[in-house]
């Protein structure tokens, strides 16, 4: 198993580079897609990625649980997984939550746990992960409860996945930068 974390900020490039070095490996992909329509300008957003990748690849799209995309018949037919985005997945799981919930620690210990089935999903397979996150760390503290909520276990989230990634990269202006491996 390999995994690759591709980080950096809201249309840094990040999202175009890990499709090209997943292209680059010459093989099938298969590119699981988080996000969900919920508003016009996601759906402008979610166009974007269609019209960029390959017509070959395979598309899988997930709601809440991650590890799934790592675990059917169909995604085992693919070499490299691509996975767009960790960042989206949370806050579609935050989304979700009703705001006297927010923050409550069973249901960021839920997330996480899940998480944390989807690591060890990739490291027991042999074929190319590649997640795709946004970094939180680089601004200032949320102004509000969700979203300091959000920052927090995004945060949490990109660490544990660096921690146990062979390779890490951060890109900024389009132009990426090798952290790790």
């Amino acid at each position: 198993m390999s995994l690759i974390l591709v980080t950096g900020g809201v249309r840094s490039g990040k999202s175009r580079f890990a499709e090209e070095l997943a292209g680059g490996y010459g093989r099938d992909v298969l590119y699981v897609a988080t996000g969900q329509v919920w508003d016009e300008e996601m759906r402008k957003r979610i166009e974007l990625h269609r019209q960029r990748r390959p017509a070959g690849w395979g598309l899988r799209e997930i709601g809440g649980k991650l590890s799934d995309s790592l675990s059917d018949a169909d995604a085992d037919a693919y070499p490299v997984v691509l996975i767009d985005c960790l960042s989206t997945w949370i806050s579609g799981r935050l989304m979700d939550v009703p705001e006297p919930s927010w923050r409550d620690e069973t249901i960021t210990g839920e997330i996480l746990a899940e998480a944390e089935r989807w690591l060890d999903k990739a490291a027991a397979t042999d074929r190319i992960v590649i997640a795709v996150t946004s970094e939180v760390g680089l601004g200032g503290v949320a102004l509000s409860k969700l979203g300091r909520w959000f920052a927090d276990v995004l945060g949490d989230v990109n660490q544990r996945t660096a921690r146990r990634a062979d390779a890490v990269y951060a890109v900024m202006a389009g132009i990426p930068w090798r952290l790790k491996g």
